[in-house]
């Protein structure tokens, strides 16, 4: 039986009336019915996070971009926005205040979306400068916004009990539909084949925020147990398709094997995308520069599918099979993706060029894992982004590298090798040449910059038999 969409608004449960879209952001309701417009609208793609506003979960303070955040996303879920943060005299929040004694604010339409942010990191912790990074200032500059962080401290107020959320949202012309269990979802993959399956929704978002698409069926994953699952042992990680890339990223970060993949996750999107975005949804729009991508490739990760058939596993590599296309037939759903451990005695590198360092698409990425036995490349595994219609490995170099030492020279021969079997596209990005040069320049900088790490990994004892799959 249908529901409406209800959630907890600065501390307040609302109910929103019968009829009304699900998949409106939340950024335009806020701004229309629910007259909060403290919540600003710029980019209305994501990117400038005048929009932000804070998913409260117990102890966590996740921000997000109101501008991709549907409405049937929010069933359920404890929201707070700038409107929230005066006490009950409406007395300005210490956020508030320090930004505005620090002249941390000129024009003001970034200062909404800048507070939240600071409130959810006060909580959160980590880099200042990192919390900022989706965050667009163009009139104030970052030092004093920067300097009233230095004085914020987190206000240890408790998140508001979340409500249930019901299984299915309806109106006149559209359904969104909320599965508890992945039995529920595999049924309504099966009888609703062209239904967006929406997890995060930081890339089909776009589709309702710039191209004002209103689609007539909609499968939210957040709420199906066990699709936002994450176990890391000896083997490796095991993540669920809707685990959101905040949490992957915290668990990479702590775990030296990981950790270059931690690198590159935190250069992916901004915390406001990490929290929403998920690898599932990465690998399910099969982009040739998803940043997650190359990395999965390079460890050997294998991605599980569920259908009335039952599941099935293959590797990332064999998943995508084309631009924006992958082995993923139309009942079914991905549900878990699996990253083996690197074996000891084994390099890890995740590389990403883009025109800016943070939150910004990719280029051209490259990622290299190269297992040593005495002294040479034992086992490489070599994936590119943006190099061509698809995510790839990249075999010739591959070859060029077993056997040898990994030094400038056998690097060069590489590179050289990978330029050769690469086919990129000019865009606004980069043209084909700059990419097949870069492509290649990447693998001679980590024989350049990687000596030290080299050695490092060499002096581990390895075992003949490495557990990588070639």
């Amino acid at each position: 039986m249908a529901g409406s969409i209800r959630f907890i608004l600065n501390g307040q449960a609302v109910t929103l009336p019968e009829g009304t879209s699900p998949t409106t952001t939340l950024l335009d309701w806020l701004r229309g019915p629910g007259r909060l417009p403290g919540t600003k609208e710029g980019c209305a793609e994501g990117d400038c996070g005048a929009c932000t506003v804070v998913l409260e979960h117990g102890p966590t303070r996740m921000p997000v971009n109101a501008c991709l955040m549907l409405l049937g996303q929010a069933a359920g879920q404890s929201i707070r926005t700038v409107e929230g943060l005066r006490d009950a005299a409406g007395e300005p929040h210490p956020v508030q205040r320090a930004l505005a004694e620090h002249d941390g604010t000129q024009c003001g339409f970034c200062t909404p979306g800048i507070v939240m942010s600071a409130w959810a990191w006060t909580r959160e912790g980590g880099d200042p400068h990192e919390a900022l990074a989706g965050n667009l200032c163009r009139c104030t500059g970052y030092r004093p916004i920067l300097e009233a962080m230095d004085e914020m401290m987190d206000d240890g107020v408790a998140a508001p009990d979340s409500l249930p959320t019901p299984r299915e949202i309806a109106t006149a012309s559209q359904r969104f539909f909320l599965p508890h269990s992945v039995a529920e979802l595999v049924a309504l993959r099966a009888a609703h084949p062209q239904a967006w399956l929406l997890a995060g929704g930081t890339d089909l978002g776009l589709r309702v925020s710039e191209h004002r698409e209103a689609p007539d069926a909609v499968i939210g994953l957040l709420n199906v147990a066990g699709l936002q699952d994450l176990d890391i042992g000896p083997e490796g990680i095991t993540a669920g398709a809707a685990l959101p890339y905040a949490r992957l990223l915290d668990t990479c970060a702590a775990d030296a094997d990981f950790a270059p993949f931690a690198a590159l996750l935190r250069r992916l999107g901004s915390r406001q995308i990490r929290s929403m975005g998920t690898l599932g949804g990465n690998l399910g729009t099969a982009s040739p520069i998803g940043d997650s991508i190359p990395p999965l490739i390079a460890l050997g990760a294998t991605v599980t599918l569920a259908s009335p058939r039952g599941e099935r596993s293959m590797p990332v590599e064999d998943f995508i099979t084309g631009y924006r296309s992958s082995a993923l037939a139309a009942d079914e759903v991905i549900i878990r993706i699996t990253i083996p451990r690197p074996p000891p005695g084994t390099l890890l590198r995740c590389e990403k060029l883009s025109k800016r360092h943070d939150q910004d698409i990719a280029t051209v990425g490259l990622s290299v894992l190269l297992n040593f036995r005495d002294g040479a490349v034992a086992t490489a595994r070599i994936a590119h982004g943006g190099c061509g219609p698809r995510a790839a490995r990249a075999s010739a170099a591959e070859a060029a590298l077993i056997g040898a030492p990994f030094d400038a020279a056998t690097a060069d021969r590489a590179a050289m090798a990978l330029e050769a079997e690469i086919a990129p596209l000019s865009d606004l990005r980069g043209s084909a040449e700059y990419r097949r040069i870069a492509a290649g320049n990447l693998l001679r900088r980590l024989a350049l910059r990687g000596a030290g790490g080299v050695a490092e990994v060499m002096a581990v004892p390895t075992p003949h038999t490495t557990g990588l799959v070639a």
